[in-house]
């Protein structure tokens, strides 16, 4: 019986290290900014933010009725110039501000016919106060700085980490802006430099 048991113990261990000799490619995490769904502005299907684990991120709270409505155009040059190295704009649109009353379908219509939005816009949700998406709840927790207007602006590095916020008047083309979303896609270190401007 002895002889038995010690056979079927010599054998579990022999499985066990033959396990552990196999190399086991650890699944990617997804970064506590990024863990959400949210509906797809143009189709409300279903849009998990984990995808862009590894990307930069420039977050933006957008409206159609704004003094800074024109920024969409730069938005959209801003992603067309840096996409193939990694960034992505996620635009958010919101009636925080009374100015951005549409629904989702006139709001997408409006983004792609005016200024031929192609990056990925959510479905219209709350961006300040106890109605906020959980997105930019967690965006002014880790931040301390909540949108005061449309059009502010955050910028997450590739390991999911806030580099830092910026005001609804830097403009896709500030050389501040443009110069830290360089500096995020050439760094694998996710180096955390909260400020704003």
């Amino acid at each position: 019986m002895a002889r038995y048991t010690f056979r079927r113990l010599l054998l579990a261990s022999a499985a066990l290290l033959l396990l552990a000799s196999i190399p086991v490619k650890a699944a990617e995490s997804c970064p506590a900014l990024l863990d959400f769904n949210f509906k797809r502005l143009q189709d409300d299907a279903s849009q998990n933010l984990c995808q862009y684990t590894g990307k930069v991120i420039l977050v933006v709270n957008t409206a159609s009725y704004c003094g800074y409505t024109g920024q969409y155009e730069g938005l959209e040059q801003l992603y067309a110039n840096y996409k193939n190295r990694g960034l992505v704009v996620l635009g958010f649109p919101s009636n925080d501000f009374n100015q951005e009353p549409g629904k989702n379908a006139e709001i997408a219509n409006f983004c792609y016919n005016t200024y031929g939005v192609k990056f990925p816009m959510l479905a219209k949700s709350s961006v300040i106060g106890k109605d906020a998406n959980p997105m930019y709840s967690l965006l002014t927790k880790t931040s301390g700085k909540k949108p005061t207007w449309n059009f502010f602006k955050y910028l997450i590095d590739r390991n999911g980490n806030l580099v830092s916020s910026y005001a609804s008047h830097t403009t896709p083309e500030d050389v501040t802006l443009i110069s830290a979303i360089e500096k995020a896609l050439v760094s694998n270190k996710g180096v955390r430099t909260q400020g704003s401007n």
